[in-house]
């Protein structure tokens, strides 16, 4: 079996995962436990001195989350990825692996508002330097870069105004200045994309979205490709001796492995940024029905867009699966599969209009979540995005009238029989 080139559909279900061989249970058992009984005292000091790989306290490793992490790794072509308590989390603690004070970072300006605002204020108390561009302009990208850039930073499909990235362009350009390139695959998951195919180095998700897919369980993973040299001269943090580890050179050390083992064995250590075992059970569960669950996630969202984009009622659909999206050829070339299942429009009337045709809305879920199995809406303006200015707004692509749709699974046609209920709204005075 260890020479078959398994599909993506069977290793969803299977990677990760083997029968416990105490009790010979199939499914991935929640190991429940802060801690484990070491096998004698030399054993101990081997595994706290990295000299040898096995289970010390669950803030920092554990048999249910390793079996989670090497599924999603797996998936997107990694060689490992480190789960955590949230997808802010993951993203927070991939940064500070890498990062340190005089830094430069260079983020796409179309991102998800909790991002924007974590890169704005966590990066500042860091002393990090940050730049958001223009994503579709890879001129921009280039001339943002500076001698202390270390990081290149952007979605695989912006949240929440669509763009989708050129995913190879932008990482040539990291790699010529010795950067490595950071994708948030979030809404695309590594069904419909893997960044890594595509040069990006290192890759995060909120698994709280569509790879767990039922709206129950946070978490974060951090998947790294092991392509990047991190020995090059510019990383310090993760090649230099360590003095956490009486000087152990993690790049040197573990090779291909050696920024995971800095993510995981200093980064989670000391942030504490753990995912519990049942969340990570929950998630592996999730990412068991996930082709089937982005096969009717984006066919539906096609079908909803194309509704809506026929509709006079509203101004704009910003959906980059339609024919007359802009990034049609970027959607050919990394997302063949579908585009996602999370896109905006506009409404004209602003803010009050978008508040009229949200109530009006039965089978939609008014909540601030994305990839649950239930089709969503939000007012990104005055929620997820609300901490942004007016000039960041409209470099996400959100304005007054904006309102975010996550299309569930649910029958397309009760589906636009719902938005009908709301575009109806628009027409009467309350």
């Amino acid at each position: 079996m260890t020479d078959r080139d398994f599909g993506f559909e069977t290793r969803t279900v299977h990677a990760g995962s083997r029968p416990e061989p105490t009790t010979g249970a199939r499914a991935i058992p929640i190991f429940q436990t802060t801690s484990y009984v070491f096998e004698d005292t030399e054993a101990a000091a081997a595994y706290f001195n990295l000299q040898e790989y096995g289970n010390t306290y669950s803030r920092i490793m554990n048999p249910t989350v390793a079996a989670f992490e090497e599924r999603i790794a797996n998936l997107d072509g990694g060689a490992g990825a480190v789960a955590f308590a949230s997808g802010l989390a993951a993203q927070s603690a991939a940064l500070f692996t890498l990062l340190r004070p005089g830094d430069h970072v260079i983020a796409s300006a179309a991102l998800y508002g909790g991002t924007i605002t974590q890169f704005k204020h966590l990066l500042g108390k860091l002393s990090v330097e940050l730049d958001f561009v223009d994503p579709d302009n890879i001129d921009a990208w280039r001339s943002a870069i500076k001698d202390n850039t270390k990081l290149l930073f952007a979605e695989t499909i912006g949240n929440p105004g669509g763009n989708i990235l050129d995913i190879e362009a932008v990482a040539e350009c990291a790699h010529e200045y010795n950067c490595p390139l950071m994708i948030d695959n979030t809404f695309a998951t590594p069904y419909l994309c893997r960044p890594l195919e595509w040069g990006a180095d290192i890759v995060v998700y909120s698994a709280t979205k569509f790879l767990g897919g039922h709206g129950t369980s946070l978490g974060g993973v951090v998947v790294d490709s092991g392509e990047f040299n991190w020995s090059n001269g510019r990383y310090p943090v993760v090649a230099d001796p360590s003095p956490a580890y009486h000087g152990l050179a993690f790049h040197e050390t573990f090779g291909v492995y050696g920024y995971l083992a800095k993510l995981r064995a200093e980064t989670l250590r000391d942030l504490g940024a753990a995912i519990s075992p049942f969340n990570a059970f929950l998630l592996a569960q999730g990412v068991e029905t996930l082709p089937l669950r982005m096969r009717q996630h984006v066919a539906n969202a096609r079908t909803v867009a194309e509704f809506l984009a026929a509709d006079l009622r509203v101004s704009r659909v910003m959906y980059p699966g339609l024919a007359t999206s802009k990034y049609t050829h970027r959607v050919d070339k990394y997302l063949p599969r579908g585009a996602g299942a999370v896109f905006c429009f506009d409404l004209p009337g602003g803010r009050e209009n978008g508040r009229r045709f949200i109530e009006a809305l039965t089978l939609f879920s008014h909540l601030a979540n994305v990839g649950d199995a239930k089709s969503l809406v939000i007012h990104p303006a005055s929620t997820t995005h609300r901490q942004l200015n007016e000039q960041e707004l409209a470099a996400a692509g959100i304005g007054p009238g904006t309102i975010r749709l996550s299309i569930g699974i649910e029958d397309a046609s009760d589906l636009i029989w719902d938005l009908e209920q709301g575009l109806a709204a628009l027409e009467t005075r309350s």
